[in-house]
């Protein structure tokens, strides 16, 4: 079958499409319906997965790129998972910093630590990410200002320089531990390395139960609580820059080391992180299986309606192929339009989201939406009308024009 008789076919088929919304609108309006609920209940949910997994960024929005170990994922921009870690980090960061082009380059260890509660003297966990100090510079939305600038107690690799004892807490944190500026905290894991609360700010990281209790410390300090002095040892290096230029010379900064610039964060979040991928994969496929469920139901019952109009066009010499195709065509078509439709659906869907989290929850952004969603929607769509279409087609191609003509 050539092009241009398979585009003649195809206009056909939309147009038979959009005359059905005038002369029978209930089914194939049904058809639309039940493909736009299904998109739009994928879209949204695929939105909060990709809230999920934005929560894993430690950076502020001055940070470009994030240099990482080649073994490990972004699931590390959250929380130490015990992967491999980058070694040697303040030289490096200090060779990349020195970088014209480079505004800042900062090492950040994350650990997630036991802290007494200043009043009970309860455990309480807090996520505690030391960093090189940079006062220009930012970390979990917590400036780094109120920070002795650099690292002291590192004093070119013999951690024996002075030992600030410095921490910034963020809101949640100083609520979680009962602290407030001044305030000293002692952790069962160092009993002889107490911190001092320099500074409580709001910032920190949100999940679905609430921000995320935050310390920011000197690196070398941290590192000499947690053991990764030895070696030098961090999870990742923070740098900003305002120029592209610049990522080629990152890349070579570290062997096996994976570069990621910040625009690229969304989906190799999701694709990384098993909950957000989890909960996007079920959404896609509770999608695909309902729209195909009504498309092919519903077509089908179309097709049946419509026997005499294709016992018509057999009869004017139309192929049972070209008959295929049409009804194909047009189950697409169906489909399409459901995923246009779903597509703002889901996005009003994210609204109302967003919004009932900022209401009774105080969250925000409870559901992302990314430019990657329409692609998505496009594509389920799709696959749902030529799954959707099997059924309709074999209906058609049972059906016997004669009989039809002879009625």
């Amino acid at each position: 079958m050539g092009f241009r008789r398979l585009g003649a076919l195809a206009a056909l088929a939309v147009r038979r499409v959009l005359g059905r919304f005038r002369t029978s609108p209930a089914r194939v309006s049904m058809s639309t319906v039940g493909v736009a609920l299904a998109v739009g209940l994928m879209v949204s949910v695929t939105a909060i997965s990709l809230g999920l997994a934005s929560e894993s960024v430690v950076a502020s929005e001055e940070t470009d790129y994030w240099i990482v170990p080649e073994e490990s994922n972004v699931q590390s921009l959250a929380v130490s998972t015990g992967s491999v870690q980058l070694g040697d980090v303040h030289r490096a960061s200090a060779h990349i910093g020195a970088d014209d082009r480079v505004e800042y380059a900062v090492p950040v260890l994350l650990e997630l630590v036991p802290v007494a509660d200043a009043v009970t003297g309860e455990r309480e966990y807090v996520l505690v990410a030391g960093v090189v100090s940079r006062p220009e510079a930012e970390l979990l939305g917590l400036s780094l200002r109120p920070l002795t600038p650099g690292d002291p107690h590192y004093a070119n690799g013999s951690y024996d320089g002075p030992r600030t004892g410095e921490a910034i807490l963020n809101e949640a944190g100083a609520t979680s531990l009962n602290a407030s500026a001044g305030t000293t905290l002692e952790s069962p894991r160092a009993p002889n390395r107490s911190f001092s609360v320099v500074n409580v700010s709001a910032g920190g990281t949100s999940t679905a139960f609430g921000t995320v209790p935050v310390a920011v410390v000197h690196l070398s300090e941290l590192q000499a609580v947690t053991g990764s002095a030895a070696g030098d040892q961090a999870d990742q290096i923070l740098v900003s820059t305002d120029d592209r230029s610049v990522r080629g010379s990152l890349e070579r900064s570290y062997p096996r080391t994976t570069v990621v610039r910040s625009n690229g964060l969304a989906a190799q979040r999701v694709s990384t992180s098993n909950l957000p991928l989890a909960i996007a994969v079920s959404g896609a496929a509770t999608a695909v299986l309902v729209g195909v469920l009504f498309v092919a139901t519903l077509m089908g019952l179309a097709v049946s309606g419509d026997s005499e109009s294709l016992g018509a066009l057999a009869a004017i010499g139309l192929s049972r192929r070209s008959r295929s195709v049409l009804v194909a065509v047009e189950t697409v078509t169906v489909a399409v339009l459901g995923g246009a439709c779903g597509l703002v659906l889901g996005m009003l869907g994210i609204v109302a989201i967003n919004g009932a989290g900022r209401a009774t929850l105080g969250l925000e952004p409870v559901a992302t939406f990314d430019p990657l969603l329409v692609g998505l929607a496009a594509g389920v769509a799709l696959l749902i009308g030529v799954l959707g279409a099997v059924y309709p087609v074999l209906l058609s191609r049972r059906t016997s024009p004669l009989e039809v003509l002879s009625r």
